[in-house]
């Protein structure tokens, strides 16, 4: 058990006790869903604090400083306290005695596998989709960005106990498809012996698409076109989806990602599901026909009124109803991506996370609406949206490849930097922020470039090791009293917070915290070292002080530990040599 969780547990005993002494009639259960115990902003303020006297005024009429005051007492109560403040308007600072981190540290390392366990999860099964990008072409570095985070994601809800299904949805149907279907075609001609001097405006100008070409003239000859225009459509457009899929599967599989399931919109148009969705909102007298106002940016004048299958999604809180099918009477996409939400639904307990691209901002309220309807709001939905990502080169912007036409291809940048430079850099931002990927910093070897400062520490750790020509397994355990300066505990502390970094970013769908959490817990690694270059008595192998070494190693050994821990939810393998 982690230390925060040990002081929750007996905050929670102390709140039993101060409601059954002064006999009030709170309900517990919902003070400690509020209740906190963190790290104080400034560490001058102990080493703990807790919300717990500001939850209690509401119940019990005294103002939180009267209360921090008298619940003081309770806390102390309690092993391994040095000393309590308070301060305004009513938070609790504890403050441990150097023994019981001490103590801390002994039992992560008796407990290495599993004294960071959380069961959050409890089996849960959760839904996650990401990357789903249209299978027109080899997929770029906004849509790395999208793997990356929801592969980490996927990772870190598994290891706090969630059932999570990773899940990519394949938009093989509309216009795109069309536009594919007329560049393969392009291509196969191409390959038939017809010069192409300009790749014609509106189609796809990769010369990925030559592979495709190949691909259909080797299995048709010249004989391709000479069938009927349906028949050509298909046999096109079945060859390139099973091409540039096959290149998107490698492509992931480069960086680490293998999906579950990968679910195609065609085949939930030709199921029964949109029929299903319809007759759900039918029931519930959630669809009209009617017409819409110009939607913002559309000057009215240019707006033709048209009456309309509406859903009403405004009832759900979104800004307007929304379109199920068009003029021709066909689906909308989003009467589709309903379709599929149901799909996903019945498939799954209705927990369900969606990962999008930076464009799809104004389609999270719509999706929304559509869960909580189709599900009778017993589904949860959460949307991520992943900001753009600015390649750069020496802080000059890259934005072509030939490969591809005109974007750089994820495979261009694996190849140029590897997948765990990649999967690193796409998470030392939060996913709703923009992020500058420039491909001379992220190689190079200095504090600026995080991946190499974190993969640089747990390689120190290795060396320090070697150095005192042991290893992580032949440690004494029985010297750890002697970690006592100031700057061993402040590392101990960091390293006894990793639960507590795991269950906030697990609960708040933010894998983007383990990354800074492993760069904050290299830098405190990183300057222990350095003093001890400036200081040999805080050198972590001290020639003839054999218990005092063993000590430190046992710091090292924690340290290095966690920080494979934290590498292995991002799928990135640590490095032990530099």
């Amino acid at each position: 058990m982690n230390i925060y969780k040990i002081y929750f547990n007996h905050i929670t005993e102390a709140i039993n006790s101060f409601r059954s002494d002064y006999d009030y009639t709170f309900d517990i259960k919902k003070i400690l869903s509020k209740l906190t115990l963190e790290p104080p902003k400034n560490a001058l303020n102990g080493d703990m604090s807790t919300n717990i006297a500001m939850l209690l005024t509401s119940e019990i009429k005294l103002n939180p400083n009267e209360i921090a005051n008298i619940f003081k007492s309770y806390i102390l109560k309690f092993p391994g306290i040095k000393e309590i403040t308070i301060a305004s308007p009513g938070f609790i600072n504890i403050t441990l005695t150097q023994s019981t981190w001490v103590s801390a540290i002994k039992n992560i390392l008796l407990n290495n596998d599993s004294w960071d366990k959380l069961k959050l999860g409890k089996g849960k099964q959760i839904n996650l989709e990401y990357i789903s990008a249209n299978p027109t072409g080899p997929l770029h570095a906004g849509h790395a960005r999208g793997a990356v985070f929801g592969d980490a994601l996927a990772s870190l809800l598994k290891e706090v106990g969630y059932s999570v299904t990773k899940e990519y949805y394949i938009n093989d149907a509309g216009s795109q498809i069309d536009k594919l279907v007329s560049s393969s075609i392009m291509r196969y001609d191409e390959c038939n012996g017809k010069k192409i001097d300009k790749i014609p405006d509106g189609l796809y100008p990769g010369e990925y698409l030559k592979e495709v070409g190949q691909a259909l003239f080797e299995k048709y000859g010249k004989n391709l076109r000479s069938q009927d225009n349906k028949t050509v459509f298909e046999l096109v457009r079945k060859t390139s989806l099973d091409i540039i899929m096959k290149m998107i599967k490698l492509d992931l599989f480069k960086l680490g990602i293998e999906m579950d399931v990968y679910t195609s919109e065609k085949e939930i148009i030709s199921g029964n599901l949109l029929p299903d969705v319809i007759n759900i909102l039918e029931k519930k007298k959630l669809i009209y026909y009617g017409t819409l106002l110009p939607p913002k940016g559309i000057d009215p004048r240019n707006w033709e009124e048209r009456e309309q299958l509406l859903f009403k999604s405004s009832v759900y809180g979104d800004d307007s109803d929304r379109a199920l099918k068009k003029l021709d009477g066909s689906w909308t996409y989003f009467a589709t991506d309903m379709a599929y939400h149901l799909d996903k639904i019945t498939r799954t307990n209705g927990n369900l996370i969606n990962v999008l691209g930076a464009d799809h901002t104004g389609y999270i309220s719509r999706i929304n609406a559509a869960v909580q309807s189709l599900s009778n709001g017993n589904s949860s939905i959460d949307t991520k949206v992943c900001a753009l990502v600015n390649l750069l080169e020496d802080g000059k912007p890259i934005k072509m490849s030939k490969r591809a036409g005109n974007f750089v291809t994820l495979a261009d940048i694996i190849e140029a930097v590897g997948k765990d430079v990649i999967r690193f850099i796409m998470l030392t931002r939060k996913n709703d922020q923009s992020l500058d990927f420039d491909f001379k910093k992220v190689t190079e070897k200095s504090k600026d470039n995080p991946v190499f400062y974190v993969q640089y520490a747990h390689a120190r750790c290795n060396s320090i090791f070697k150095s005192a020509e042991t290893s992580e397994e032949n440690l004494d355990l029985e010297n750890l009293d002697l970690l006592n300066n100031n700057d061993e505990i402040q590392l101990i502390k960091f390293i006894s917070l990793w639960p507590r970094v795991l269950e906030l970013s697990a609960k708040n769908h933010e894998p983007h915290r383990i990354c800074y959490y492993l760069i904050e817990l290299s830098s405190i690694f990183h300057s222990l070292w350095n003093k001890g270059k400036e200081n040999k008595n805080l050198k972590f192998v001290i020639e003839n002080e054999n218990k005092l070494t063993s000590a430190r190693l046992c710091l090292v050994k924690a340290v290095a530990s966690t920080i494979r821990k934290g590498l292995k939810i991002l799928s990135i393998e640590p490095v032990f040599e530099m």
